[in-house]
């Protein structure tokens, strides 16, 4: 390479919060003859590692003042970072006002967002809010040219290397990629206070959107060959699952395996959902996930095969035995016992994640961003539940308990089947779902051809399987046809948002053919 494309490392400013690796970085500098310049605990830790540190004060002339509030905001220390090695006049002006050059900056941030994580009060949020870093980091980044900027320990042994492999000088490439690195740091942090600002003064939806999602990964592609696709994670959830095995993943099952993680989540007893392209085609709950999964597949096994299961308990070596018997792509659980991880492993391409994490229904929903052309649209996460105080039955008969709690069950499906949706249920697991028909009255139709399937497959009269069924519509009928479709086949209670101009009509109708109906006052479209 070129000598107009390196420049010489003569001293380092280090100042870091997280101060991993930051010995051997100051070792491996003061061996390469680099002069080090720090401040306050970071100082101190070079020290104890027997190094020699010039404190930031000796630059500045200037003691660190207001608890260190200030301490590297000088010339000395912007001017060594900031001047122009390629214009004669900014040299001089270094050396008239005596400072000298600081060629590799070393900065990271004060924990700002593991202190609001930690449940920091206010104003312990606010004291953590890093000013002088990001001037310093912003200041390194643009100068590029000639400084070096580090924010992140795990590129320090790169670093080293490099430098040892060029007698001491830092590549033009290394030194854009560390800024644009350092650009995205700096980014990511003030999307962090404004999304706390926001959140602190009570505001849905900032003025502009600062979605903080890091660590992004190029996939295979999108959701055909000619996409290209990448996934970002903010540590959570799907995007931020521990995968143990499996093939790489793809964009399509990322989308599905959310939408698996997602309806799973909603039942506190042992459950087993089963995608395929992003719809539930098989749910059940039961006393044990073991029984759950065989209960799911029952439902649609030929539209489970090359599907998502998504269960809501441990992953034992009985229920991993059974995964491994038809060909799936992915596995999510909240955890995987040491024999099931060894049978799952024969099946070298199935992706198997752990999701630690849950939603917490008592904190703010985050935010879903969906992008249009032009801009995006952004909503709260649904996470609405089923509050049974507030249904209504305007209907003359009522459910039975037994048609109550499938009901309940239906409608949590529902509410992750894509619009318009129908499901049709019973004894807590989906006998056949009608999903992302133009027309509802046709998704009635699709979930009761469903339910006869299952019902053949299983060698049972269709009329028999359905009988004493329930019906969930994820929107209000407009008109009694959905409801004559079902009821024609055996399906005898129904829950539905209700508020349709039609409602006394559809009432009446359900009055006629000895429908049980229920009101919940909530939507569940889901495009």
């Amino acid at each position: 390479m070129s000598s107009e494309n390196l420049t010489p490392v003569r001293r380092a400013l280090l100042s870091v919060s997280d101060k991993t690796n930051i010995a051997p970085l100051g070792q491996a500098l003061a061996k390469a003859g680099v002069e080090l310049v720090s401040t306050g605990g970071t100082a101190k830790a070079l020290r104890d590692a027997g190094l020699e540190v010039k404190d930031v004060s000796n630059l500045t002339g200037f003691p660190e003042m207001m608890d260190g509030r200030v301490k590297t905001l000088h010339p000395a220390v912007h001017g060594g970072i900031l001047f122009d090695r390629s214009k004669k006049s900014h040299t001089e002006d270094l050396e008239k006002a005596g400072f000298g050059p600081i060629d590799v900056v070393v900065i990271n941030l004060y924990p700002f967002s593991q202190t609001v994580q930690g449940g920091g009060d206010y104003q312990t949020c606010v004291e953590n809010i890093d000013i002088g870093g990001p001037a310093m980091i912003r200041a390194a980044a643009k100068n590029h040219s000639g400084v070096t900027v580090l924010t992140d320990p795990e590129d320090y042994d790169s670093f080293i290397e490099i430098l040892n492999q060029n007698n001491n000088q830092i590549p033009e490439k290394t030194r854009k990629t560390m800024a644009l690195k350092a650009f995205t740091h700096t980014a990511a942090y003030d999307a962090a206070i404004s999304a706390w600002l926001n959140e602190q003064q009570g505001h849905d939806f900032p003025n502009i959107m600062l979605p903080i999602l890091k660590n992004g990964r190029t996939l295979r592609y999108g959701e055909n060959p000619h996409q290209s696709a990448a996934v970002y994670s903010d540590g959570h959830g799907i995007a931020g699952a521990d995968v143990l095995q499996g093939k790489a993943l793809s964009y399509n099952n990322y989308v599905d395996a959310d939408a698996a993680w997602g309806l799973v989540q909603e039942f506190k007893e042992p459950a087993c959902v089963i995608v395929k392209h992003a719809n539930p085609c098989g749910t059940a709950i039961a006393d044990n996930v073991n029984d759950a999964y065989t209960r799911a597949l029952e439902c649609d096994p030929k539209c489970a095969f090359g599907g998502i299961v998504a269960v809501n308990n441990t992953i034992s070596a009985d229920l991993a035995k059974q995964l491994t018997e038809i060909f799936l792509e992915v596995v999510i659980a909240p955890a995987v016992d040491d024999q099931a991880a060894r049978i799952l492993r024969e099946k070298q391409n199935l992706r198997v994640l752990v999701v630690a994490d849950k939603p917490n229904t008592k904190a703010p929903p985050p935010l879903k961003i969906k992008s249009i052309s032009g801009g995006v649209v952004v909503q709260q996460t649904d996470w609405n539940t089923l509050d049974a105080s507030t249904l209504t039955i305007p209907t003359k008969r009522q459910p039975t308990p037994e048609e109550l709690q499938d009901m309940k069950f239906a409608w949590d499906v529902a509410k992750h089947v894509k619009s318009n949706a129908i499901l049709v249920a019973k004894e807590g697991r989906s006998l056949g779902v009608g999903a992302g028909q133009m027309s509802r009255v046709d998704s009635a139709h699709l979930a009761l051809t469903k339910a006869s399937e299952m019902a053949f497959r299983m060698d049972q009269c269709a009329d028999a399987l359905l009988k004493n069924a329930v019906a969930a519509s994820d929107a209000f009928l407009p008109f009694p046809d959905t409801m004559e479709v079902l009821a024609e086949r055996g399906v005898k209670a129904l829950i539905q948002p209700g508020g349709s101009k039609n409602d006394e009509t559809v009432i009446q109708a359900a009055d006629q053919l000895g429908v049980a109906m229920v009101f919940t006052g909530i939507r569940h479209f889901n495009h």
